[in-house]
């Protein structure tokens, strides 16, 4: 028979939540990452595998806003798209951070926290900090799903510099031509 203190201690491990985190500097001023990251319809610009985001209830950056955001960020066993429904916990612009709780999702993540800060690095420069914690998943080792999520946040980070020229490169074009003419390709 199992006395209390290896009850609590197998009851602790199997509560433990999962962690990583993974960072980047981004040749950019602090507010023009903080402008592209900040906002669920630019999420695209720099996160590869989401195709959409849809707003489904709250405001924007306010604590309790709930976005659904799908494409491919996870692999699914019959080729469909995946799907995560996201609450907005806390968005503070002042010190450039936000963290989203998972709420429900086809990828097996319900009840995961991401959070993202931004540190400015100096030299227009700015350091991304991504943290997450997952609980455990059935059937996958903890060192493959962290390593697994570290790698694709890793790509998104990896992105920011890239999205935030080509947003300054259509606002240019727009400007130079009118924006009707920059969707229809008619600038050159």
């Amino acid at each position: 028979m199992e006395n209390n203190e290896e009850m609590q201690m197998k009851n602790d491990v199997k509560n433990r939540k999962w962690q990583g985190s993974v960072g980047g500097i981004v040749d950019k001023p602090i507010d023009k990452v903080w402008n592209l990251v900040s906002q669920s319809k630019r999420l695209h610009e720099w996160m590869p595998m989401v195709e959409k985001c849809t707003d489904l209830s709250g405001e924007e950056g306010v604590s309790g806003y709930i976005r659904l955001v799908s494409g491919f960020m996870f692999p699914q066993k019959d080729g469909d798209r995946s799907w995560i429904k996201e609450r907005l916990v806390l968005m503070d612009p002042s010190s450039h951070s936000y963290i989203y709780r998972m709420e429900a999702s086809n990828v097996g993540l319900d009840g995961s926290l991401n959070s993202l800060k931004l540190i400015c690095y100096g030299d227009d420069s700015t350091l991304v900090d991504w943290r997450f914690e997952i609980n455990p998943v059935e059937g996958v080792s903890e060192d493959y799903i962290v390593d697994y999520l570290g790698y694709v946040y890793k790509s998104c980070i990896n992105r920011i510099e890239g999205a935030i020229e080509n947003y300054v490169t259509l606002l240019g074009q727009e400007f130079a031509c009118g924006s009707d003419n920059v969707e229809n390709n008619k600038c050159q």
